[in-house]
């Protein structure tokens, strides 16, 4: 409902904002309507909600800082990831963001969940200038029934001002830019000016869920996660662009989330109530489910092309790869409507090897397990995050997910190590992007092929069947999956010429080599064993 002005105070309560006109947790269909009204978007043949986002199409990365109160710097991972902002000018920042949106004739919040399982769950109050932004969020994060709204009162707030232009002489950000996500962990309040791009307000309380639950013996993970049914619950790691949507969204599985989760020695528990799926090229043979859910009333489309009838283009990148579609969980047709499940079965880390080196799927050791999990070597694809190529770029993001990790990687890539360790999962490596040769050369993998293997995984099927070791990783190849033709299985097999095959897969093994360097002195002899064996 909109909040008059007896229920003003309460709607941004804890927010240190001030407004005369303020619509407090709209649904969908009011949210969509102040978006038309105000000319935010338009709206899909089908209804979905357009929104453009302009210059920002993906993460401003080098415009997130975090504010270095004494109360948390010492545990901080500082650098590039984790850059400092002075807490007196974190505070300017946002009393000048304060000051904007209270200026605004409307604004909208929405009252939220992060974290299905209420023990580790935080409440979280969005404050934005825009409608769509407000239902974003309403999609993204997890809806409290209406007799939790009473009362709210917020863990973590998030101000949102798109339009508001940072200053960085004044607010601290980076030289230049008029872009500014800034997060205090000590004032619980993360505030983002100068992007329209959703997947800021996102991703921001992902890296507070990274903060947060480390210290509770819970271990954060950008993975998504679906069970089986009989019971057998599955991770699937991997940045943008690797297939977690894609994957883990199976006819035959039961979906838990698509992006982030908890793991604690409970079971699996989802971050979120929604998915943000890529949707460039996006087929509705391949990913049937996801091309529902992206064709109907109440997702959002974010700089997702379609014509004067609404028609969409999902072939159409003229703004932007990627292209993205934002619905509620529901929408899925498959799901586990408590968001959690018992401890994984098997874990899959996924890559897009733009080499086309690695196997379509290999069986990793416990070691060979911390060793890929601190790489997180992968693919960036174009489009995903603000200033990359056309071509995809060769990257290391350990835990597959650097840019979200406030505390250093070895806090977890431990926890994880000990998790695997005390529930027995199986860890599979598999390869979703280049075979034949690299990128230019091969062909990206099949997706068919893709789902054979790791049917053949969870099922149990692959581990009782007969294994080789390829010579450069260490990594265990199976020599026959059902489905899948045998040459596709050992890379090496699939290239024209073997000879470039070896040299390519030796450079690739250089790049392993020299990322690992920064975490030989945190790790055990195991997992330095492996990576020698890596880079042997």
């Amino acid at each position: 409902m909109s909040a008059t002005a007896n229920t003003t105070a309460q709607a941004l309560s804890g927010t240190g904002v001030s407004a005369s006109t303020v619509h407090a947790n709209l649904t969908a269909s009011g949210l969509v309507a102040h978006a038309m009204r105000r000319g935010e978007g338009t709206l899909s043949a089908d209804g979905a909600f357009i929104g453009i986002t302009g210059q920002h199409t993906g993460r401003s990365v080098q415009d997130k800082f975090v504010a270095d109160d004494p109360e948390v710097t010492n545990e901080i991972w500082w650098g590039k990831v984790n850059q400092k902002l002075e807490p007196a000018k974190f505070d300017r920042f946002t009393d000048r963001v304060r000051s904007y949106l209270g200026s605004q004739p409307e604004l909208f919040t929405e009252d939220l969940y992060a974290g299905a399982d209420p023990t580790h769950r935080i409440k979280v109050r969005l404050v934005t200038t825009n409608a769509w932004h407000a239902l974003f969020a309403r999609n993204m994060f997890i809806r409290p029934p209406a007799e939790e709204l009473a009362g709210f009162q917020p863990d973590y707030v998030i101000l949102h001002a798109p339009e508001m232009e940072a200053d960085p002489a004044t607010d601290g950000g980076r030289p230049n830019s008029t872009t500014l996500i800034a997060l205090s962990f000590a004032k619980k309040v993360i505030c983002i000016a100068g992007t329209s791009y959703a997947g800021e307000i996102k991703k921001s309380i992902f890296t507070v869920m990274n903060w947060i639950l480390p210290a509770k013996g819970v271990l954060p993970m950008h993975c998504s996660a679906n069970v089986g049914k009989a019971g057998d619950t599955a991770l699937f790691f991997g940045l943008s662009g690797t297939g977690k949507t894609t994957l883990s969204s199976d006819p035959e599985r039961a979906l838990i989330g698509d992006d982030e989760h908890g793991w604690s020695d409970k079971g699996v528990f989802n971050f979120e109530g929604g998915c943000y799926a890529k949707v460039i090229k996006l087929s509705r043979e391949a990913e049937p489910q996801i091309w529902d859910a992206s064709h109907r009333f109440g997702t959002v489309l974010e700089n997702v092309v379609s014509d004067a009838r609404g028609q969409l283009d999902l072939e159409d990148n003229r703004y932007t790869e990627n292209t993205r579609s934002c619905y509620p969980i529901e929408f899925i047709p498959n799901t586990v409507p408590s968001g959690m499940a018992d401890v994984p079965k098997n874990v899959v880390m996924l890559t897009a090897d733009a080499f086309g080196v690695l196997p379509p799927i290999a069986r990793l050791s416990a070691a060979q397990a911390m060793y890929h999990f601190l790489s997180g070597y992968t693919a960036r694809v174009a489009g995903t995050e603000k200033g990359l190529g056309k071509e995809p770029q060769a990257t290391f993001s350990t835990c597959f997910g650097a840019p979200f990790l406030p505390r250093h990687p070895e806090v977890y890539g431990k926890m994880l190590a000990e998790l695997i360790d005390r529930h027995g999962a199986q860890v599979w490596l598999v390869n979703t992007g280049w075979t034949g040769g690299a990128y230019g050369t091969g062909h990206r993998m099949s997706i068919k092929h893709t789902r054979a293997l790791l049917r053949a995984a969870l099922d149990g099927t692959l581990a009782g069947g007969e294994f080789e070791t390829e010579p450069f990783f260490g990594l265990q190849i199976p020599k026959s999956v059902p489905g899948v033709p045998s040459e596709v299985l050992n890379p090496r097999n699939a290239w024209a010429d073997g000879a470039a095959y070896d040299r390519t897969a030796r450079d690739l093994q250089g790049r392993f080599e020299k990322n690992f360097e920064t975490f030989a002195g945190a790790v055990d002899e195991s997992v330095k064993a492996a990576a020698i064996k890596a880079a042997a």
